[in-house]
């Protein structure tokens, strides 16, 4: 059921699925909104598990505020859904900017935090393939009718989110692979064979988690969770359904981690 609940003071849009299962939170991508990992992935994990999304400030159903965007705010606001709607730990799984965001709130507030799944996300800014969009470029265009079709903010507001976007995608986030080691919980990092995050990146974030499992998909962009929701989903699902470290025939980079 989709409501609007207060949120660390703010009216936030929150859709709880409900079920019996285990909670998981959606975490969508920058300048996105919740139907986006609702409508595609959604269906198939809320067979399973009791699936929350909300939109944060500034996207989606939620209104805006004057503040400029942050990711530490983000991760704020993701701990108080977690806090106040699920009510206790949960799964993340977050695409993009969703996906930074479930890093921080890993390194934050570990005890509400089950597993990870991280979508084509960087932990630093400088980890991104350069990709100048026009401002009449398609991509841009139905993330723009998107946000007029939902905010309360109106069609005016949308440049001033777009500018509050990209000003801190210049900048955020800046973690290291040494902040990244600090994440115990197990983590599947996805992408896309040709997303917008560089594949080193990814590989970096990968390598740096302690109990980290990585997943390339092939014939895949930044837009993943859209293109092949069914493989995405399948993907999660094995993924949380695992208990327990990797058992493989040949261990090589887990057998140097285990000391083996």
């Amino acid at each position: 059921m989709a409501s609007h609940v207060d949120i660390n003071g703010h009216p936030t849009w929150v859709d709880d699925r409900g079920g019996n299962g285990e909670p998981l939170l959606l975490l969508h991508g920058g300048l996105g909104n919740s139907d986006d990992l609702l409508n595609s992935i959604g269906p198939g994990l809320s067979e399973r598990f009791r699936v929350v999304a909300f939109d944060r400030r500034g996207h989606g159903y939620t209104a805006d505020t004057d503040a400029d965007f942050h990711y530490s705010d983000m991760a704020d606001e993701t701990v108080g859904v977690l806090e106040a709607v699920v009510g206790g730990p949960a799964h993340l799984v977050g695409w993009s900017d969703g996906g930074i965001i479930a890093l921080l709130v890993a390194l934050r507030r570990p005890d509400l935090v089950r597993k990870l799944v991280v979508v084509g996300a960087n932990y630093h800014f400088e980890g991104t393939v350069p990709a100048e969009m026009e401002p009449d470029s398609p991509v841009l265009g139905e993330l723009g009718n998107a946000y007029i079709a939902r905010s309360p903010d109106g069609a005016a507001h949308l440049e001033v989110v777009m500018n509050k976007s990209f000003r801190m995608f210049r900048s955020e986030p800046t973690l290291t692979p040494a902040d990244i080691a600090h994440i115990s919980v197990p983590v599947l990092v996805v992408a896309g064979d040709d997303d917008v995050v560089a594949l080193p990146h990814t590989v970096s974030l990968y390598e740096a988690l302690p109990n980290g499992q990585l997943a390339i998909v092939p014939a895949a962009s930044h837009g993943l969770p859209l293109e092949q929701p069914e493989a995405l989903t399948r993907l999660v699902l094995t993924f949380l359904a695992t208990a327990g470290p990797p058992r493989t025939l040949m261990p090589i980079r887990r057998a140097r981690r285990s000391g083996g």
